[in-house]
Parts: structure tokens; C-alpha cells; sequence
């Protein structure tokens, strides 16, 4: 993002003085540009201007040569009494600091931070006993202050500003060197790219209030008219008509040379560029890399310099070709996409043809500016945004200049850049400009951008806040857009531009400027308007809600389980569906349907580049890291979306240039995976917790039936009902797991998790946890509403009965014989103890059910419950080979 510091904006509007960061934020976001952040100063405390008064060479034991040095620091000199052992006589009015630089003289002013400053690192500066002396402060070099990579001497004021302008001792240097000022970092919008230069932040602060603004980009506000094309110019061919086989246009419509002969290549970059850079988040390089980027940041135009001596004319624009490489300047080795624009030299070079760059992106590594370059070949260009995005994004390198001409550069701009860059490596590198100027312009003779048939009325109309025609006008002339009458006031234009034939109003030709290349319609021209004008004249109305609409059934189906669960006190989280290798942790088997995920061409975090295929994927990492903050007692749940891609296939992506036909729809929507909504929930720790006075009791981990029940308790909120039997699925346990069946389908599991999946996991032991496919669950439910039995007033029947089975047969079958041979007169059957022991016999166990009998239109007689009894031991006999329990 953008950082604007206060000074460098105040070169091109009238910032009042005395204007905050704050002050300068909220004038900004009228307009639409948003605070990211306010950076406070890199240095902070007591940093002013010395003077050495002495300094003493001195050999220590190890090696190290130092010297001990008596600085005038004005009114921070020590005071009498202090330091005593260390005063020299001559100098009583001074502070010991021990150095270890060599590149400055007795009688240098210099940079001194004193005890409770703060340097970038952060590194707080105290005095401190250091080769037999108190070194009371720090005689400080670039690097230490943030003002660039020179550690090797230390900043010497006569050499930065001159020896009539260095002050006296003891001035706060912050204020001298820029480094005491905040900064404020501002978030731009992609529609917004100029505003990616201090020039466009400068215009849209003058539009907020009204500040005198001076274009810097305007040829009589330089210090040197651009001056015009030369025969001689170094050659420049572009040889793109637009990627094969691909919807992009033509890569580049302008390129401008210019030569820069005769540089010092030791010439350092001055102290004001260096604190701009540095205060705009950039780092120092070299003179002519930080003139580029400086030029860069001021205009809003990408610059690349050239060693002139390793580049072979003509330069060539071309798209790459199969098998070709570029080694970057980050020295990263890519291979080239035919899509990519390329900068290469002249085939008859030294050299061959050459890849120089990747177009808009990022120069080669072979032809880079050194320290031994003394001639300079500067580029300013204009790129396709389309194709510039997509190198960026192909190759991972969003750099300064990608994100500038991806949004759109202005295409008036280029001469202006390399002239402003050429004035400052003469000025600052001693180099002579060369008369020698290209300019191959093929943007033509007007706009970029096609001049817009606009009804000034549609700005009342869509935004609703009546606008006069004049001050429409007004707006759009302010932000540089060319308004003039047009002959044809019988047909007027829309926001979407179709003539709806209104002959009341008169249109206008709207041609924006050149820098906004966004404004393509008359809706945008609107947005403009309203911009402007002031976000905070539009005024809030809440629409009318139209009868008939509200919550979907299912939505309100879901919201009924949420409001369930969170009664039940479960926590709903919402993770990331973002996963990696979780399967390993979870215990899946190889072949396991889960494990085949889908991986994302663009992870947020390499770590995690899939789609989770269950919410348990994500659901328990979240529990992982709650419970390793301390919360040991959790029950949360989530209701999202899986992906099973099991059986899609890859579909061809259309182009953007164009609406994608019918065929293309269906194709795309055949690829989609699918989808699945879920719901899951994990409960580890107690259930109930321990207590005393009016909760006095001994508390109850959750268990596997804790997961069970809330399972069933999903079911039962949409009226959907839920058979349980015996299950062997991870990452549960094989023995306490449950297959949760809706009309002989499962539709999810619920019991405790495998105690090798909670080790690796870090979940306290025997954690339990539930996962449904809601989707299914919410399709079993009754389509229309239930009614509700009427409450019976006859009395309840109690009968209890224990059935005695082979251990291995599962409770729920036999809780599903005693339900059917109840019949209708039972209101609950539930199972209440379950008994082992030698009086059964081996391989054996008692069930006892509690049984609630009641009739609609009568009183139970002892004769009926006895009848019910009897049936209910017939049926769990034949099904599942139960006796009575004598």
C-alpha cells in the first residue's frame, strides 16, 4: 500500500502547516481513500546535531582500533561533575563517545543519538562502560538511522548538506534528516492506480479540500522540458500484435529511451531522496536505482535503467517463445510463458538476442546497473495491463512496477519520467544527458480511453441526491475529464449506455483524462460525482422489504439446529476450509475416499493448499488450539462446506474479454466439485463441571454418548428420525463408534475419538466428537409441518423390563425390537442400566428399559400393560434371541 509522508505531498498541494497524520487521513477518506495505518517515526528520543571537539586513536588488545571522542552536543552536554574521568580539560562542555568509524576529522559535525533514543531494530542507546571509557551516546551512520546500506563511515554533515547549511550543535536532527514525522499508509482501491503516486494522492487530497494542486507532470513544472524524438535515437522495435492463441491485445503502445552518459558510479543518492525512499518503505540501492524509484513513487511511472554498455540496439518488445528462460533480479531462474512480454536486445548483439525483462515486471539480472556502470540507458514505457497482471501472478512477482501498470499508467506520462530522471542523475551522478531521445508512441493522438455519451441528469437518478447540472459539469472538469456539448440532444444515456430517447435533457462528450483509464461508462462518471461531492450527502434509506420473502426453508432449518446446539452449550466456530496433510494425523486409511482432495493453484499458505473433504479436517484444529490456551473444557461445533472432487474434471476457462456462451456455463459448472454442507462437533473435557453450594456435585467428562446425543438432537430439531448402530470409521475409536442411519442411509458418524488421533493432536484424552452430512439429514425432513399429537389427559402407565442378550449384540437393535413391540401406546422407551455379571452367564448382558405407556382415549388397564409386555419380550426374542431376565 501507498505511504504518503507529509512533507513530499506538501511539494505538490498546499498542505497547511501544522496538519496531522490524522487530520490528512480523514481528509482522505472523504474522497475514498482509506488509513491502513499511521507508521510512527523509525527513530525516536534525543538525536542532534555534534561537533567533534577531539578524538584520540587507541590499539586495543583485541585488535580493534577505536577512537575516544569529545563531542559539543549544545545544551545536552554533560553537566559539570558528570563523567570526570573521561573529560578532556580543553573541552569541558562535551560528551565521551567511543567510535568505531575512521572517516571523519576533528571539527566534522555529525549525527549523534543520545541515552533514550531509539534507532530502527529497535536499539535503545544507553551510555555504557565500553574499551575503558563511558560512552555516553552514539555517532551515528546511514544504516543506523534507516537512511540506506552504507555502514561503512559515518554521516558527516558537511558532505550531506553542505558547510554553509550544517546548524549548530545540539539541533534535533530528526527534523533535519525528515526522520521525526509520521507517515500515513493509505489502501488504494484497484480502480484507483494513479493514486499509487504521490501526484495522484496530491490531486485527490486537493479534490477533498479544495488545496491548490500542481501538477508535477505538467512539462512547464519541470526543470527541463521533455524534449522531442531524434533520428539517433537508441533503437526500439515492437514486434507484438498480442499473445497467441490468447485474448491479449498488443503488449506495449509507447516506449521512451534516453541516455545518461558519464555517471560516477560511487556518486551516493542524496539524503533527501534516501529519507523519501525509506519513509515510502523502499530501500536504498544505488544513485540510479533510487532515481527510478524515486521518479516511480512521485509520478506513478516505472522506470528501468539499463548499463548501456551490456545492452545491444535495438531493444525488441516480444512476446517469449517455448523453452525460454530469465534469471530475475532476485536471481530467481524463470521459465516463460508465451504469454509473457519480454524486453530483449538485437540478435546481432555481442551477445545474441538476449531476455532482458519481463515487460512491467522485473528486469534480467545480466544487464542490471552496477557499481561499475557509467552509462545509463533509462525505459519508460507503457505496458498492457492484462498482460502485466498475469505475468506477475504467473511468476509470483508482484513488484512495485506490476502493481502500477496492472491498475493502469498513464499513457501522457513516459517523456515526462525519463526527463525528471535524467535532470536527477545529471544533477546528483555528474552524467551528461545525451541528445540522443526516442519515443516509438503508438497511443495515437487522443485518450486511451473513448470519449463517453453522458446524460448529466443520471447522476440524480442513480444516486439519488439532486445533483445540478452545473455541478456535475464542475465534478467531472475537476478530476480532468474534457466535457463538451454535443449536437444530438434528442437521445439520452443510460447508466449501462443504452439511449433511452428522453429529448428533455441535453448530453454531453465526457473524455476522461489519461491517468483514469477506469472511467469506461457513464455509471463510473456517476460514481465520480458522487465521489466528490461527498459520500456523506447521500442519504441512508432503508429499502422497503418486499412481502412474501424472508429465510429460505433451509436456511431457517439451519439456524434452528445452530440455536439447538448453542442450547445444548456448544460454542459455533467457523475454521478455515483450507488443509494439509491432516489425514496422517487423523488415522484415514489409504484409499479412503477423503484423502482425495483439491489442491488450489494459489494456496493462501503452502502449508495448507487443499479443500478440506470433511469439517473434522479443520474443525479439529481449531479444538487443537483452543485447548493449548488453556481451554481445556470445550464443546464447539461448525456448520460449512466440504469439497469432494472425486469425480470432476478440469474445464477450459474462457476468456474475460467476452461473456461466456451457454456451452462454456455448463462446461465450468460440470467442474465444479461438489459441495456438501456439513455440520460437526467436538467435546473433550467436562461435560459438567465440578461445584459447590446450590451446583454442589461431582462433575462429568463428555463421552462418546455426549456426541451421540447432540448428533440425535440435530436430527430431532428438523423432525428427521436418527438410527444408531455400531460403526468403524477414523478417527474414531472401532469400539466407540456409531454409524448415524436417516432411511438406511448413513449420513454420518458420532463416538470417541482414536486415542492415536487425539495424541496427535494434543486433544485431552478420550475427546469426543460428531460429523453429519446436513444436507442429507435436512432433505429427510418433512416437507410439510408436523402436527403436534394432542396431550393425552389419561394417566401414564410405568413398566420396566430386562431383557437378557449375548454381549455382542448392539443395545440399539434391541432398543428398536422393544420400540415395534410397544406399539403405539408407548410415549418413551429408554434404556436405563445395562448389567453384566456371573449370574448371566459368560457372553452375556442385561438390558432394562423403562417403558411410558399412555392411551388417547382411556385409562390402561393392568390386563393391556401386561399385553404390551408380553410383545415386546416376543419381538426382542425373534429379533435379536432376548429372554426375559428372571
Amino acid at each position: 500500500m501507498p505511504y504518503v509522508p507529509m512533507s513530499w505531498l506538501a511539494e505538490h498541494v498546499k498542505v497547511p502547516s501544522g496538519t496531522t497524520a490524522e487530520q490528512l487521513a480523514a481528509d482522505l477518506v472523504r474522497v475514498g481513500l482509506e488509513e491502513e495505518q499511521i507508521v510512527p517515526p523509525a527513530v525516536t528520543g534525543p538525536v542532534v546535531v555534534g561537533k567533534v571537539l577531539s578524538l584520540v586513536e587507541e590499539e586495543h588488545s583485541n585488535g580493534k582500533s577505536i577512537r575516544y571522542c569529545r563531542v559539543d552536543v549544545g545544551e545536552h552536554n554533560d553537566p559539570p561533575g558528570s563523567g570526570s574521568e573521561d573529560r578532556a580539560p580543553a573541552f569541558p562542555d562535551s560528551r565521551g563517545i567511543v567510535c568505531g568509524a575512521h572517516n571523519f576529522a576533528e571539527g566534522d559535525h555529525v549525527v549523534v543519538a543520545l541515552p533514550g533514543a531509539v534507532l530502527p531494530g529497535p536499539f535503545a542507546i544507553a551510555a555504557r562502560e565500553t574499551y575503558g571509557h563511558t560512552s555516553d551516546g552514539m555517532i551515528c551512520s546511514a544504516r543506523e538511522l534507516g537512511l540506506g546500506e552504507d555502514h561503512a563511515g559515518i554521516i558527516v554533515l558537511e558532505e550531506m548538506l553542505g558547510a554553509d547549511a550544517v546548524p549548530a550543535p545540539g539541533t534535533d536532527a530528526l527534523a533535519l534528516l525528515g526522520l521525526g514525522a509520521e507517515v500515513l499508509e493509505i489502501n488504494v482501491t484497484p480502480d484507483r492506480g494513479y493514486c499509487f503516486s504521490m501526484r495522484g494522492v496530491a490531486r485527490e487530497y486537493s479534490h477533498s479540500t479544495g488545496a491548490e494542486f500542481t501538477d508535477p507532470a505538467l512539462p512547464e513544472n519541470l526543470p527541463t522540458a521533455p524534449p522531442t524524438p531524434t533520428a539517433d535515437a537508441f533503437g526500439v522495435e515492437v514486434d507484438d500484435a498480442g499473445a497467441p492463441a490468447s485474448d491479449l491485445g498488443p503488449g506495449c503502445d509507447r516506449f521512451v529511451t534516453r541516455i545518461v552518459r558519464g555517471i560516477d558510479p560511487t556518486a551516493p543518492s542524496p539524503a533527501w531522496l534516501v529519507r523519501r525512499l525509506v519513509q515510502a518503505g523502499m530501500r536504498p540501492i544505488s544513485l540510479a536505482v533510487d532515481i527510478t524509484n524515486y521518479v516511480m513513487l512521485d509520478l506513478g511511472q516505472p522506470l528501468h535503467a539499463y548499463d548501456l554498455g551490456a545492452v545491444a540496439a535495438p531493444i525488441v518488445v516480444r512476446r517469449a517463445t517455448a523453452g525460454e528462460k530469465l534469471t530475475t533480479l532476485d536471481d530467481a531462474e524463470r521459465r516463460l510463458d508465451p504469454e509473457d512480454l519480454l524486453i530483449t536486445d538485437s540478435p546481432g548483439g555481442a551477445h545474441g538476442s538476449r531476455v532482458l525483462g519481463l515487460a512491467g515486471v522485473m528486469g534480467g539480472a545480466e544487464t542490471e546497473v552496477s557499481d561499475a556502470t557509467t552509462d545509463v540507458l533509462l525505459e519508460a514505457a507503457h505496458f498492457d495491463p492484462t498482460t502485466v497482471a498475469r505475468t506477475a501472478r504467473r511468476h509470483k512477482l508482484p513488484s512495485e512496477a506490476a502493481k502500477r501498470f496492472e491498475r493502469g499508467v498513464d499513457t501522457r506520462l513516459q517523456d515526462v519520467a525519463a526527463q525528471r530522471a535524467v535532470d536527477l542523475l545529471v544533477e546528483h551522478g555528474g552524467g551528461t544527458a545525451d541528445p540522443a531521445v526516442g519515443d516509438v508512441d503508438n497511443t495515437g493522438d487522443t485518450s486511451a480511453v473513448s470519449p463517453i455519451l453522458f446524460d448529466p441528469a443520471e447522476a440524480a437518478r442513480l444516486v439519488g441526491v439532486d445533483y445540478p447540472r452545473a455541478q456535475v459539469l464542475a465534478i467531472l472538469e475537476q478530476i480532468g475529464c474534457t466535457v463538451e456539448a454535443t449536437a444530438d440532444r434528442d437521445t439520452t444515456v443510460a447508466a449501462d449506455g443504452a439511449a433511452t430517447g428522453d429529448p428533455a435533457a441535453g448530453l454531453v462528450s465526457v473524455t476522461p483524462p489519461t491517468w483514469r483509464p477506469d472511467l469506461v461508462g457513464p455509471a463510473y462518471l456517476v460514481e465520480e460525482v458522487a465521489r466528490i461531492a461527498g459520500y456523506d450527502e447521500i442519504p441512508s434509506v432503508l429499502p422497503p422489504a418486499p412481502a412474501g420473502h424472508g429465510l429460505t426453508v433451509g436456511q431457517r432449518q439451519r439456524r434452528d439446529v445452530a440455536r439447538a446446539l448453542a442450547e445444548r452449550g456448544l460454542v459455533e466456530v467457523l475454521s478455515y476450509p483450507f488443509v494439509g496433510d491432516v489425514h496422517d494425523r487423523l488415522g484415514l486409511p489409504d484409499g479412503d475416499p477423503r484423502r482425495t482432495m483439491l489442491k488450489l493453484a494459489n494456496p493462501i499458505a503452502e502449508d495448507a493448499p487443499y479443500l478440506r473433504t470433511s469439517l473434522l479436517d479443520s474443525l479439529l484444529d481449531t479444538a487443537r488450539r483452543n485447548v493449548s490456551r488453556g481451554t481445556s473444557d470445550l464443546a464447539v461445533f461448525e456448520i460449512g462446506l466440504v469439497t469432494h472432487p472425486a469425480t470432476v474434471r478440469a474445464g477450459a476457462a474462457p476468456g474475460v474479454h467476452r461473456r461466456p456462451t451457454g456451452d462454456e456455463l455448463a462446461a465450468l459448472a460440470t467442474a465444479v466439485p461438489a459441495q456438501p454442507r456439513h455440520l460437526a462437533g467436538v467435546l473433550a473435557g467436562q461435560r459438567v463441571r465440578d461445584g459447590v453450594g446450590p451446583v454442589t456435585g461431582t462433575g462429568r467428562a463428555a463421552d462418546w454418548a455426549d456426541a451421540l446425543e447432540t448428533a440425535r438432537t440435530v436430527a430431532a430439531t428438523v423432525g428427521v428420525e436418527l438410527t444408531v448402530r455400531a460403526g468403524d470409521t477414523a478417527p474414531w475409536h472401532p469400539g466407540r463408534c456409531a454409524e448415524l442411519v436417516v432411511d438406511g442411509t448413513v449420513v454420518g458418524h458420532a463416538g470417541e475419538l482414536h486415542p492415536r488421533v487425539t495424541a496427535a493432536l494434543e486433544l485431552p484424552a478420550r475427546t469426543a466428537a460428531f460429523e453429519l452430512d446436513l444436507d442429507a439429514v435436512l432433505a429427510a425432513s418433512p416437507a410439510e409441518p408436523v402436527q403436534v399429537d394432542p396431550v393425552s389427559t389419561f394417566p401414564l402407565a410405568k413398566e420396566d423390563v430386562a431383557l437378557v442378550v449375548d454381549a455382542h449384540v448392539p443395545a440399539s437393535d434391541v432398543l428398536a425390537a422393544v420400540t415395534e413391540g410397544a406399539g403405539e401406546l408407548a410415549e418413551e422407551v429408554r434404556l436405563f442400566d445395562v448389567y453384566t455379571g456371573d449370574q448371566l452367564g459368560a457372553d452375556k448382558k442385561s438390558l432394562a428399559f423403562a417403558l411410558r405407556l399412555r392411551a388417547v382415549d382411556r385409562t390402561l388397564t393392568a390386563e393391556e400393560t401386561a399385553a404390551v409386555r408380553e410383545r415386546i419380550v416376543e419381538v426382542a426374542g425373534e429379533r435379536s434371541g432376548a429372554v426375559l431376565r428372571g
